[in-house]
């Protein structure tokens, strides 16, 4: 997660009540296990446990790449 720092990505994530939810997040930082981010789809300042991270990818031009 570290090299996505600055850019953008879409996760897939477990919240602290067992759901899942799948967004696009802006990545300013990660320390002691927490991704601070801006979530692009509610504009909003979010902080992300890394535990509860399903998956990442990088978003290019609005869409997931894989590689």
């Amino acid at each position: 997660m570290q090299k996505y720092i600055g850019q953008v990505v879409e996760i897939i994530y477990i919240d602290r009540t067992g759901n899942i939810t799948q967004r696009q997040i802006e990545i300013h930082g990660i320390r002691d296990n927490l991704v601070r981010a801006t979530c692009l789809k509610s504009k909003a300042p979010r902080a992300f446990r890394t535990e509860n991270i399903l998956a990442c990818v990088p978003v290019a031009n609005g869409r997931s790449v894989v590689s």
